[in-house]
């Protein structure tokens, strides 16, 4: 057995590359890949989504919009389409969960920071407050980059549509005006098509957010699949 093996060791070696090459094409053949499912309004929380939306089954988008950023400029839906981005909604003057989603977001950003395909969108909820000047200074302190990370202020009505009809990430606020809303930890992972993915990642759990790092990764991958 020996002899025979020194005489064939590279007839040998060949064939357990053959088997192993095969082997793994075969294991890789059978292993689901993971998609990320589009998300319609009749799948979130009830409380979260416009009485309008809540029967809404398919073919859910976010609406067009064209709000005002921490540098004074208009930032619409074109500045998105085509693009990943993940959004939220929260207000500068927020003692609880708001500071730690914005720590949260600044992880998403360090990791995506040189990613042009990736980007974020943050909406305040209190924009009669929230001005252009207020958020330049908040994206200051927190680190935000300019050419990755919108903070938008603008019409509350709007934001409220956006939130309620779009997003689907507020609840209406129990006392208070027609538009006042009260905002969750949800971030929102969109697609190229304007498009909800996968779920609702709590953006104040750091597990959550490696979550969403992975599934933003299984979503960029899978358009260079399309490609």
């Amino acid at each position: 057995m020996l002899e025979f093996l020194k005489k064939n060791k590279w007839r040998a070696l060949f064939m357990l590359i053959l088997c192993t090459v095969i082997f793994l094409a075969i294991q890789h053949a059978l292993t689901p890949q993971k998609t990320l499912s589009v998300l319609q309004p009749d799948q979130f929380d009830p409380t979260l989504v416009d009485d309008s939306m809540l029967f809404v089954k398919k073919y859910h988008k976010v609406a067009p919009f064209e709000l005002i950023n921490q540098n004074g400029d208009t930032i619409s839906q074109d500045d998105y389409t085509g693009k990943i981005y993940v959004a939220d909604f929260f207000f500068t003057t927020c003692p609880t969960i708001c500071p730690v989603m914005t720590k949260n977001m600044t992880v998403l950003q360090e990791e995506f920071k040189d990613d042009d395909e990736v980007f974020f969108l943050s909406h305040s909820v209190t924009p009669e407050y929230d001005t252009p000047e207020i958020l330049k200074a908040y994206a200051q302190e927190k680190g935000v980059l300019d050419y990755k990370w919108n903070l938008v202020t603008g019409e509350k009505e709007q934001i409220y549509d956006l939130a309620r009809k779009s997003y689907l990430a507020v609840k209406d606020a129990p006392y208070g005006g027609k538009y006042d809303m009260v905002h969750t930890e949800n971030f929102l992972l969109v697609d190229k098509e304007g498009r909800l993915r996968s779920r609702t990642y709590d953006g104040t759990k750091m597990e959550e957010i490696e979550a969403l790092i992975e599934d933003i990764y299984i979503l960029k991958a899978s358009y260079n699949e399309e490609d």
